[in-house]
């Protein structure tokens, strides 16, 4: 008798244990399952970008391609891989829209790229570059197009200058008639300028070619072209880290040339200049030059 109540009495335990441990178990299931959840839904809300490239640059191959943006003021790779007989690419998950530069190692390639959802193509050859697939890209380079399109016809001036003297055309004529049309031409390339950062004071696009157009300036400057842009600025646009920088600098600068500011002290605005950017100074993509292997 007494073994048997010993033996109902460790059974009884090893019931109890069983149970426990199921309940434990039970537990710790559903504690993981939470995490995956969590994962899940973080993963879901990150965009996912995918970038294929492809290029006919001999010097190129075997190089690796970073994408470098510029946070808290300093260039950083968001993403890198290695070109194989003339293809490359670039994907990864997304949490925002960003506007990056192509770089092969230290070397800019001068071509600005908005990683985006979509499925982005880059081409590359000796006389042409072009990014597409996805709406922001194609509305960036079709701006570019365009502008490169008004930059040749106001470098094919100096050829008509030239043109027109050989033809014995007097000089003060020649110098009316190019001054005419120089004038037309840049006035085209303010509008268009300054028509496409309007249109796009809420997306990359706008703070993007905002530091391609005054990353040619010495110091920060305000010039009538600037100041309508920003009279006419949502508050988001007003509100970009490089933006807002670079107009409270430019307002310190232009207090301290007037008079107004004294030079010895100095607001923190216009001693910490913006950041140098990313993209290319000019709108303009020059030939591609790259060191020969």
């Amino acid at each position: 008798m007494r073994i048997c109540f010993k033996m109902r009495k460790f059974f009884f335990l090893l019931q109890y244990i069983v149970v426990h441990l199921r309940h434990e178990m039970c537990e710790l299931m559903n504690k993981i399952l939470y995490i995956f959840a969590v994962l899940a839904v973080l993963t879901s809300c990150a965009e996912s970008y995918s970038i294929q490239g492809s290029s006919s640059v001999s010097s190129l191959d075997g190089s690796k391609l970073y994408l470098k943006t510029v946070k808290d003021q300093e260039l950083k790779n968001m993403d890198s891989c290695d070109v194989v007989h003339g293809k490359f690419r670039f994907a990864g998950l997304l949490d925002t829209v960003k506007l990056a530069t192509l770089y092969m190692d230290d070397q800019s390639l001068m071509m600005p790229v908005v990683v985006e959802k979509g499925e982005i193509e880059i081409r590359i050859d000796n006389t042409g570059r072009s990014v597409s697939g996805s709406p922001l890209n194609d509305k960036l380079y079709q701006f570019i197009k365009r502008h490169d399109q008004i930059g040749n016809e106001l470098n094919e001036l100096s050829h008509k200058q030239s043109q027109m003297l050989l033809e014995g055309i007097d000089e003060d004529v020649i110098n009316r008639q190019l001054s005419v049309e120089a004038a037309r031409l840049a006035q085209q390339e303010d509008s268009l300028v300054t028509n496409f950062i309007v249109e796009n004071f809420d997306n990359v696009l706008g703070p993007g070619v905002f530091m391609m157009l005054t990353g040619s300036y010495p110091y920060p400057v305000l010039t009538p072209q600037i100041e309508d842009i920003m009279s006419k600025a949502t508050k988001k646009f007003k509100e970009d880290p490089y933006v807002k920088q670079y107009y409270q600098a430019a307002h310190e600068i232009e207090a301290r040339q007037n008079g107004l500011v004294d030079d010895v002290t100095q607001a923190p605005a216009a001693q910490q200049q913006p950041a140098p950017p990313a993209e290319p100074d000019s709108m303009q993509l020059p030939p591609l030059s790259l060191p020969q292997k």
